[in-house]
């Protein structure tokens, strides 16, 4: 480079001098602050795919669980805890197995011990732990969690109860964006390992029309949130409750539960549900019912093509459609989508899980090979 910018005539090298300084005071030109993707770049990328841990019901993500005071929330709570950890089935809703953390904040051990011992018995769960203490959002409580999931990888349920003792709170109090901020924090985690986190909040003594108007504090806890849910009853002394469901990915909904004062558990005795539901490509169905047949598939999209004549699609069309749906193939279907370039060739991998977990008794399969994080390929 040196030789070449030596032969340049003198009125080049001065123009290359006058850029390189320019280049030197301006870091911008080096460097653009704002980092985009191309639509294109956008298809081509991979992501792990958004698994429910509670099908139909509770996904991973971050979402805010509001209800008045003593209306049965840390009840809900450690049921909900209880069958995450067992892998049983909640109500008509089918469970993914895995570890449970439950930061019980307003509690000690000693009523957490009565509690669990009515609701279900003396037979312990090694997979559902408890914590009455933690770190707030500003000392690190993301750090412990850090540290938690690193212990127990097959963590799918973090509950925080409740969003009061963890919050970060600003010089002006409950603003919008220290609530979308504190929120935010949690959903990065959440993001990133693949867990639901469900925190639990109050609501206003005031009515609303929209019950959701109805969560204590700003906008913002919503707006940063993928969801929430709402605990309401007509009377305190009522043992029937509605809970309003609402979340981006997932469908709308109100369940109709009654409390079983015996027992401490929450009992489903109607589910009204939004009836629309998105259609399946049909290029993705027809590719799940080659991947039934064959179990597992690895190759090109080339060779994928050519095992399915019928698909009239270009090699990187299939392979984007592939892209969007990966989170389809492995929650409706149970099949897994990787895509992995290997020097100048993409090579797909499609492998049907049904079956292969026996452990799984509600026919979710749990599968910790799946990376937690999204990667552009």
């Amino acid at each position: 480079m040196k030789d070449e910018f030596s032969n340049l005539p003198p009125e080049e090298q001065e123009a290359v001098l006058t850029v390189a300084r320019e280049i030197a005071r301006n870091p911008l030109i080096r460097r653009p602050s704002l980092k985009t993707v191309s639509m294109a770049d956008l298809y081509d990328m991979t992501f792990a795919p958004r698994t429910p841990v509670i099908e139909g019901l509770l996904l991973c993500g971050t979402y805010i669980f509001a209800g008045s005071p003593k209306i049965g929330k840390s009840f809900f709570m450690a049921q909900l805890g209880y069958h995450v950890a067992m892998g049983l089935p909640l109500w008509e809703y089918p469970v993914r197995k895995g570890t449970v953390l439950y930061l019980a904040l307003e509690d000690d051990y000693s009523r957490l011990q009565s509690r669990l011992s009515q609701m279900f018995g003396v037979d312990a769960v090694e997979g559902l732990h408890f914590a009455t203490q933690s770190k707030t959002l500003a000392e690190g409580l993301n750090d412990q969690l850090e540290e938690f999931v690193a212990l127990h990888p097959d963590t799918r349920l973090i509950i925080v109860d409740t969003l009061q003792k963890v919050r970060e709170i600003g010089n002006d109090s409950y603003s919008y964006a220290v609530d979308y901020q504190n929120i935010t924090a949690l959903k990065r985690f959440s993001d990133s390992h693949n867990v639901a986190i469900l925190v639990v909040h109050h609501t206003r003594k005031m009515e609303a029309s929209d019950s959701f108007d109805m969560i204590s504090g700003t906008n913002g806890l919503l707006g940063a949130a993928d969801g929430a849910f709402i605990l309401q009853k007509k009377k305190r002394t009522d043992n029937e409750a509605k809970m309003q469901v609402v979340g981006r990915d997932q469908e709308d909904q109100e369940l109709t539960l009654e409390f079983d004062r015996d027992r401490c558990v929450w009992e489903l005795t109607k589910a009204e549900k939004e009836l629309h539901k998105k259609k399946v490509d049909p290029v993705t169905l027809k590719i799940v019912g080659y991947i039934r047949e064959q179990g597992c598939w690895t190759g090109t999209a080339t060779e994928l093509l050519a095992c399915l004549p019928d698909l009239d699609l270009k090699p990187n069309v299939l392979t984007r459609r592939l892209n969007v749906d990966t989170s389809v193939l492995y929650n409706e279907f149970n099949i897994e989508y990787t895509n992995k370039r290997s020097g100048d060739k993409r090579t797909i991998t499609l492998v049907d899980l049904t079956g292969l977990d026996d452990d799984n008794d509600d026919g979710m399969t749990v599968n910790d090979d799946i990376s937690k994080t999204g990667a552009g390929v």
